[in-house]
């Protein structure tokens, strides 16, 4: 080697070096900082900004981490490299170190979703498959445990990189709440919210060990099969029509309406009014209710004996209050018409059914009855 190589080999070991790296990937959570032959000279700057750390190896180990500021790198600043024997040879020699930045930074609107759909046991439906969606920030907690347990002696590692190992265990972790929790799956969207604290929870328990943390969970959408939704739907058509009555004379009503506008006049009515009767009549028959006879007429109805309540005909117990719609029949004690038991009045003749008691005695007398049975006086019915 010329002098002149010499003193130019001087002249650059004099120059201080500044470690420094700015982010422009927008998903890097790791970047080894090239250094030439791993030497950094004695005296060089770091920077470390705002939402990062600067992580020293030193023959494989991690020597020292470095939050946010300005170093000067140098024997008494790097207690722990002194120790590893980087600067066995003096204070003048370069120490031969990997310098990595770790992003510290919350990496937000990470997708995750389920790619196959969860089986469970439903209190309302039986067993449904139910698929979800949603998002989540993370960002690293530890870098000395991250570039351990996951970077490794990578140049580079970024989100991607361990983006389906973390949807996988983000996925097991929802199943198993949701099939702790026990919610309802009708009541699902209410508890979002909570869903996603407890799977929150839980996964940051198992990305600890990794140098990691999950500082937001969100459950965007839980989904039930296409069949089951649509099973619903026609479940919440019904109950938005009510009454099938009341539908049908809401029929009636449109049809008429219709047939006033229509020039047409009677033969429109007839039309609309015959479609409205028809639409009622299935509908009647689809919630329940007795189909009327084809003269239009009103179906028979009797009065509960209970309360009051008017019921079918044929039916055997009040809607209304359970009560038995059969009851007792007794032959009226004049004419033998068949009366409700307890009835006070016959329906036909008029006559009291009341027990009299004897004027003379005070035997309580049948209904009706002409002589008294104890003491044989006239009744005021003879």
């Amino acid at each position: 080697m010329s002098i002149l190589d010499k003193v130019k080999e001087a002249a650059l070991n004099q120059f201080i070096e500044v470690i420094e790296w700015l982010d422009e990937s927008k998903d890097t959570l790791l970047y080894r900082f090239p250094v030439a032959g791993q030497e950094i000279k004695n005296g060089a700057q770091l920077i470390v900004r705002e939402s990062q750390a600067a992580v020293f190896v030193f023959e494989g180990q991690v020597a020292d981490v470095f939050t946010p500021g300005r170093y000067t790198v140098e024997g008494g600043n790097t207690p722990i490299l002194s120790k590893l024997g980087a600067w066995k040879y003096g204070f003048n020699s370069p120490i031969k170190s990997e310098v990595y930045f770790v992003n510290t930074k919350q990496f937000t609107d990470m997708k995750w979703g389920t790619s196959n759909p969860i089986m469970l046991r439903d209190s309302d439906f039986g067993i449904v498959r139910l698929r979800a969606f949603g998002a989540y920030s993370l960002r690293v907690a530890d870098p000395s445990e991250f570039i351990k347990q996951i970077a490794g002696t990578n140049a580079q590692f970024q989100t991607e990189d361990i983006d389906g190992q973390l949807k996988r265990a983000i996925v097991t972790e929802f199943s198993d709440a949701l099939g702790e929790m026990k919610i309802p799956a009708l009541d699902l969207a209410a508890q979002y919210k909570e869903l996603g604290e407890a799977i929150r929870a839980k996964i940051n328990e198992d990305f600890s060990g990794y140098g990691l943390e999950v500082t937001k969970f969100y459950v965007e959408n839980i989904s039930l099969p296409p069949e089951v939704e649509a099973a619903m739907d026609k479940r919440a058509s019904m109950g938005a029509l009510g009454d099938a009555q009341k539908y049908m004379q809401f029929q009636a009503a449109d049809a008429l309406r219709d047939a006033a506008q229509n020039e047409g006049g009677g033969a429109g009515l007839g039309a609309g009014l015959g479609a409205g009767f028809a639409v009622g009549g299935q509908m009647a028959n689809a919630f329940g209710a007795n189909p009327q006879g084809g003269g239009g007429g009103a179906a028979a109805t009797i009065t509960c004996p209970n309360c009051g309540k008017q019921n079918n005909a044929a039916a055997k117990f009040c809607a209304d209050c359970g009560g038995k719609m059969e009851v007792a029949k007794v032959p009226c004690v004049k004419c033998g018409a068949q009366l409700r038991e307890g009835a006070k009045f016959c329906s036909e003749c008029g006559t009291s059914q009341e027990k009299t008691k004897c004027a003379n005695c005070q035997h309580e007398l049948a209904a009706g009855a002409k002589f008294c049975p104890e003491c044989g006086t006239k009744t005021e019915a003879a």
